[in-house]
């Protein structure tokens, strides 16, 4: 890895600013602040040689958009589209609160046109789908695992604020609302319903959720991942 750091980089001809970046293996949808020579320009601007370039990531929660021009601005209210690979990200990004979609049988060109047309950040393990020229807002994941991911993401786009636990279905994205017991109680198991009186349903796929040993575990897991940013930020 190069970042943080100034190196050489040769090329033929006047390539666009973005083709020089992304010949480095840097998506532009990860890129929202491009100086050459101290001055901010946008993907088309060519290079003729010689010039210093520093290039920043994006700055979901800061909008500079006045400043750049590579964007028309952050997305503030961060939405998600997975590729078909991130199916237990999908549902981790839900747990927290987070509008996530995700099909399994979702070919890429589909996810690239829902991720624009929607204003939803594409994230992938694949740096080649990132490269899709109409894409704005994505980010491509480092880790492999499902968890180190979701800290990815959340570390990436400064989230921790925005989360907004077990207000979403982790099957289908929907929203979660309380209902009373009389509305759900042909649907919960006999033993279930002598000892638990609070439940909620999803909105759109109607799946019934309640405090069991199962939502214990999930409140851990919410507890120990934002006990996390917490706990950084005061050492």
């Amino acid at each position: 890895m190069r970042k943080k750091k100034a190196f050489t980089h040769s090329f033929t001809g006047t390539p666009s600013v973005k083709d020089a970046i992304e010949s480095l293996g840097v998506p532009h949808t990860e890129v929202d602040l491009i100086l050459v020579n101290g001055r901010p320009v946008d993907f088309s601007s060519l290079l003729t040689g010689g010039e210093y370039i520093s290039v920043y990531p994006c700055f979901e929660s800061l909008d500079i958009s006045g400043v750049t021009g590579l964007h028309d601005r952050g997305l503030r209210i961060s939405r998600f589209i997975l590729d078909v690979h991130l199916g237990k990200l999908a549902r981790y990004l839900r747990l927290f609160g987070f509008d996530t979609v995700y099909e399994k049988d979702y070919d890429d060109r589909e996810i690239a046109r829902r991720s624009v047309e929607e204003k939803r950040i594409l994230l992938t393990r694949d740096v080649g789908l990132l490269k899709h020229k109409d894409l704005t807002h994505g980010y491509w994941l480092r880790s492999q695992q499902p968890m180190t991911q979701l800290q990815e993401v959340l570390d990436h786009f400064d989230l921790y604020s925005q989360a907004k636990p077990f207000s979403r279905c982790m099957a289908c994205n929907g929203i979660i609302s309380p209902v009373s017991r009389q509305e759900v109680e042909e649907q919960i198991p006999p033993l279930t319903g002598k000892y638990v009186q609070a439940y909620s349903r999803c909105t759109r796929c109607g799946k019934i959720y309640w405090e069991g040993s199962h939502y214990e575990r999930m409140r851990d897991t919410v507890a120990r991942v934002l006990g996390r940013k917490n706990s950084s930020d005061s050492s």
